[in-house]
């Protein structure tokens, strides 16, 4: 399927999945309207569209926790393009620390970021989406929508309401009986993003990516190919296929693993970090990002070369064994 002259919302275009994603829309031509509260990020990210042949772009700085502030995101997208083909709730907050340690006040801005930007996110999407009869509403989730972690209690919940939010909305338009409008959820694993930087954090502790860590373009590649092959649900990152899968067969198990692996690799026992409310209330400066620098296309591809040298170990094997027989024959 064609994309080129597609309109795309994205929400969190500053950095991270979302910018990765607004560029590779731009890269097959589309329109593509950012959003996020940082206007300078966002003219950043313009930018970086622009240089791709056919790719337009509008700036509509947007606080997604005001409902009448993604209304007019919607308004401007369809005055500037004349319609919306997708749009992609991206735009999200983290903060770790113990359950009791949380401020209260960041407790609810993550869900308020989280949960109820999808949901104005959703409702301005749909409603213009049901007027033209078409459209691709993509929500990005998280695994930990799947398997929750100790230390991002409000992270972990936000995730499973996106999930939620997903599912429902798919089966209301089943029994609506609307064609032509798809309703796709993404579970992204590890991202190397700045994410983890920007994050609140009251763990004492300095938050780092855990690993296996995959690259932000990864994310945007498999956002790209819903548009064209919808799918309900889809597990970005092999290693996050396996815990969503083992979370299925053995949820007790795919618990005590995620909590092990989080508290050895998610938070720092080398470096100590004073608490900090993050980028929650007050967005980070500068132009924002598209990497965290955790290394995410590093690390895969030297995943990539290990698997593919355990390959050509085992064929140049195999072929040994085919030449000269069975040992001792």
């Amino acid at each position: 399927m064609g994309l080129r002259n597609h309109v795309v919302v994205v929400t969190g275009a500053s950095s991270g999945i979302g910018r990765a994603t607004a560029e590779a829309f731009a890269r097959k031509g589309c329109a593509v309207v950012l959003a996020a509260r940082r206007e300078e990020a966002l003219e950043a990210t313009a930018r970086e569209c622009a240089k791709h042949r056919g790719a337009r772009t509008l700036v509509v700085p947007t606080d997604t926790t005001d409902a009448k502030a993604v209304e007019d995101l919607a308004r401007r997208a369809v005055e500037e393009f004349g319609r919306i083909d997708v749009w992609v709730n991206n735009a999200a907050v983290n903060a770790f620390g113990r359950f009791e340690d949380v401020p209260l006040e960041d407790f609810r801005k993550v869900l308020d970021v989280n949960v109820m930007g999808y949901v104005h996110g959703a409702r301005a999407a749909l409603r213009v989406m049901r007027e033209q009869g078409r459209g691709t509403l993509i929500n990005i989730a998280s695994i930990v929508g799947a398997v929750a972690q100790p230390y991002s209690h409000p992270y972990g919940m936000s995730k499973h309401a996106v999930r939620g939010l997903g599912s429902s909305l798919r089966q209301q338009l089943r029994v609506e009986g609307v064609k032509g409008i798809e309703v796709c959820t993404v579970l992204p694993a590890t991202i190397d993003t700045p994410h983890f930087q920007q994050a609140a954090n009251y763990t004492g502790r300095k938050v780092v990516a855990m690993p296996p860590v995959y690259s932000p373009e990864r994310v945007a590649r498999a956002i790209v190919r819903l548009v064209g092959r919808p799918r309900r649900e889809v597990v970005v990152g092999p290693a996050g296929r396996a815990l969503v899968r083992q979370s299925r067969m053995a949820p007790g198990l795919a618990e005590r693993a995620m909590a092990r692996q989080t508290d050895k690799t998610h938070l720092s026992h080398d470096e100590e970090a004073p608490a900090t409310h993050g980028a929650l209330h007050v967005p980070a400066e500068g132009e924002g990002a598209v990497h965290g620098g955790w290394g995410g296309r590093r690390r895969t591809a030297l995943r990539r070369t290990a698997v593919a040298a355990a390959v050509a170990g085992a064929a140049v094997a195999a072929g040994r064994r085919v030449t000269h027989g069975p040992a001792g024959a």
